[in-house]
């Protein structure tokens, strides 16, 4: 005996129907190209809409799609996705505590590269060093995607930098903004934060295991708390209109595994020209945090590792491969 399936099973291949048709499609129609029973379909349907596709429906002429949700369910990123490593599978929450907590647990138990985990909130969501980033639901992208990199853990601040220069091409390429990188690892716009990145590791040996590499990025918020409104911005209050998440996420994707395989393949000096080309930081006085620790001086370059190079007032160039990075003050060291 064959065992029911339930009403998610065959959502996408209802849905892809639904999509491909130019006209109204009939539920005997649906039933018997997918071998399920009329009931089956109507309870798909319905299953559908509950997620926000909007399916006009009548006895008469059958099921219609008329427009699909922004929500970043595993059905939409796929839908037109053009890459070839980076497909999945797209893990979909509505409400999920991390992104990247999952997605390591996932690469841990043998999850392929190209794993998505996706989260319309996030409850404990974080950047870099423990603090907490704001994922209020359906208005930013809270991504997380597992890498398996034949590399040694040295090479992860170059991942980092290579994930920031997707974020930029993919904003560019659909919502026409220019985002600024400030080292290492924040996405900058009109001088305000629009995006951080957050990569994590797990290595045996002098190899990296696996990679998460988590992106938070402000859409569609039209606004922020008091604490953060000085500070932070979205694409949105930039742009003045919204846009469809989906777009994004998949612009992100294609670009980071066309960097990603030429990073692979041909190393990584090409990237980081190009990185150089959208920072923020290159040319400023700027003081750096490591704990109690701070460094200020002048930004003047990233070697090819990712490692800050800051000449300091003494004239000695200091080397920086993590920190937190604030505006210095004062005149350039030596000057």
């Amino acid at each position: 005996m064959t065992a029911a399936k339930s009403p998610d099973e065959g959502l996408a291949a209802v849905l892809h129907v639904l999509r491909d048709a130019a006209d109204a499609v009939s539920g005997e129609h649906l039933a018997t190209r997918l071998g399920l029973s009329r009931a089956a379909v109507w309870k798909r349907v319905h299953r559908l809409k509950a997620q926000g596709y909007v399916i006009e429906g009548s006895p008469r002429r059958g099921y219609r799609l008329l427009a699909v949700p922004d929500k970043l369910l595993p059905e939409e990123v796929l839908q037109g996705l053009e890459t070839r490593v980076f497909t999945g599978p797209v893990h979909y929450f509505e409400t999920l505590d991390s992104t990247n907590d999952l997605a390591k647990a996932l690469a841990a138990q043998g999850a392929p590269e190209g794993t998505v985990v996706v989260a319309e909130t996030q409850t404990r969501g974080r950047g870099r060093l423990g603090r907490e980033w704001d994922s209020p639901p359906a208005a930013g992208l809270y991504v997380s995607l597992v890498l398996r990199p034949m590399l040694p853990p040295m090479e992860l601040p170059q991942i980092t930098l290579t994930t920031a220069v997707a974020v930029v091409r993919a904003v560019r390429r659909v919502a026409g903004l220019a985002p600024r990188i400030k080292w290492p690892n924040d996405l900058l716009l009109n001088g305000k934060k629009l995006g951080g990145i957050l990569t994590e590791m797990e290595t045996e040996s002098d190899r990296i295991r696996h990679v998460v590499v988590g992106l938070g990025l402000n859409v569609n918020n039209p606004g922020f708390a008091l604490d953060l409104a000085a500070t932070a911005t979205s694409l949105a209050l930039a742009a003045g209109r919204t846009f469809f998440r989906v777009h994004l996420l998949q612009a992100w994707l294609e670009e980071f595994e066309e960097l990603y395989n030429r990073f692979l393949h041909q190393g990584f000096a090409g990237i980081l020209e190009e990185w150089k080309g959208f920072t923020e930081t290159l040319g400023k006085m700027v003081t750096v945090r490591q704990g109690p620790r701070e460094i200020s001086g002048l930004a003047l370059d990233v070697a090819p590792d990712g490692a800050l190079l800051l000449r300091v007032a003494n004239g000695e160039i200091v080397r920086v491969t993590s920190g937190e990075i604030t505006p210095g003050s004062g005149a350039e060291p030596g000057v």
